[in-house]
């Protein structure tokens, strides 16, 4: 067992794809009966003390006691080269046997992927949260198995709403854009925080879509970037929200992690945020409330939910080892530390159920609640990572004062239609 953390810079990335190489190709059975499996993963923490490293150290270590003849090592990375790492030992042909990111539908496509019927056994199989298993299907087969979960609460700053005379969170689109004013009145800097800037404007984006009847797609799965619903709404967020000020600063030039820092320093009234963020206020002391997000006609629209997700290639051929592991990453115990370890969703029932009756866990309840009913990226689509970073490129501008949300949307249209044309191809 080894389990490094790894970080790429221009020059490293092709040193470590040849070590990586170096590696996988011992991933070959030293004897008759002994396997070694490649696993690339993402990194959850934040510092060296709560890396994943850790995580995946421990649970190899349990997991070749009971399997000796089964050795797994794990390369750890930093979210922002995880995906290219794959993505380079894909593409020179040295795919590790499993990988745990953020996109896994380019690779079904390419026919390079087991499927979740391929490796699961039916109780496991059976114990994945439904909707999740359901976002990770491509042509209807599963091939992204969840990882980890999350999904999406409006959180508000409880000292300076009752500064501002505000009794309860928003529910409604309306009462956002009042409470705003009334925070902006009383001297908060930051009455709504609206995070467009690159680093995750795919989420904030669909927050608002959901919230207001829309999403990136419609019932039969093409792209609907610019329907009615979706151009209503940030119509609406740039005159209600923008241009009277309520947002603070510039939407196109802020970035999630920098509202989340605003926030828990108490200079944002209220945001939508995941879970991670209930860990950051609580290291700064803050009081502060979730409640749904609000929608044009109230808060009982779906939420967003996000998964990362775990895929297995077929290349080199260890199915039954692969499988044999997977079962063991997604036991219960397993799911409920990893989870507890970086306030996670449980991707399966059996962990999701401990946890919603252990009151540890009281502030992550009510994302927990959500899941089931949670809407995800288009990730089954080997277009969406192409949408996604136009999404990320222009919709913080197309709210601004001057912005023209029907024009940007209708252009992100246009260019997905393009692009499900050209994969049909």
């Amino acid at each position: 067992m080894a389990v490094r953390r790894r970080y790429l810079g221009a020059t490293a990335a092709g040193v470590a794809t040849v070590f990586a190489f170096s590696l996988t190709s011992c991933s070959t059975p030293f004897g008759d009966d002994e396997v070694t499996l490649k696993l690339v993963a993402a990194d959850y923490g934040d510092g060296p003390a709560n890396s994943s490293t850790h995580y995946w150290a421990a649970l190899t270590k349990a997991f070749e006691k009971k399997n000796p003849d089964i050795k797994v090592d794990v390369d750890v990375y930093n979210w922002k080269d995880v995906d290219r790492k794959v993505a380079d030992l894909v593409k020179a042909g040295h795919a590790p046997d499993m990988a745990q990111a953020g996109a896994y539908a380019d690779y079904a496509a390419a026919d390079k992927l087991y499927s979740a019927d391929d490796l699961l056994s039916i109780p496991v199989q059976g114990d994945i949260v439904a909707s999740l298993a359901q976002a990770g299907e491509y042509h209807e087969t599963e091939y992204g198995m969840p990882f980890a979960a999350s999904t999406r609460r409006l959180f508000y700053n409880k000292k300076l709403f009752a500064e501002a005379g505000i009794a309860h969170p928003p529910q409604t689109w309306s009462e956002v854009a009042r409470d705003a004013q009334l925070l902006k009145d009383h001297g908060v800097a930051v009455p709504f925080g609206l995070p467009l800037g690159p680093e995750e404007t795919q989420a904030e984006t669909m927050m608002w879509m959901l919230g207001g009847g829309g999403s990136y797609t419609d019932t039969t799965g093409g792209y609907a970037i610019n329907s009615t619903d979706n151009i209503r709404t940030f119509e609406w967020v740039r005159d209600h929200l923008v241009k009277p000020g309520l947002t603070g600063t510039a939407p196109a030039t802020t970035n999630r992690q920098d509202s989340f820092n605003a926030f828990t320093a108490g200079k944002v009234g209220m945001l939508d945020g995941h879970p991670t963020l209930i860990r950051q206020a609580a290291a700064k002391g803050l009081d502060y409330g979730t409640a749904p997000l609000p929608g044009i006609n109230g808060n009982g629209h779906p939420t967003l939910g996000v998964s990362d997700w775990m895929m297995a290639f077929k290349q080199p051929d260890h199915r039954q080892q692969v499988g044999k592991f997977l079962d063991f990453v997604y036991r219960k115990e397993n799911v409920e530390k990893f989870s507890a370890e970086y306030n996670l969703l449980p991707v399966t029932s059996s962990a999701s159920q401990a946890m919603a009756a252990d009151d540890r866990f009281r502030s992550l309840h009510g994302f927990l609640t959500q899941l089931g009913g949670a809407e995800f990226y288009p990730a089954d689509k080997t277009t969406w990572p192409m949408v996604s970073r136009l999404v990320k490129a222009r919709m913080g501008k197309a709210v601004a004062p001057d912005g023209n949300p029907a024009g940007t949307l209708n252009e992100i249209q246009k260019a997905a239609d393009e692009a499900e044309q050209r994969d049909m191809s």
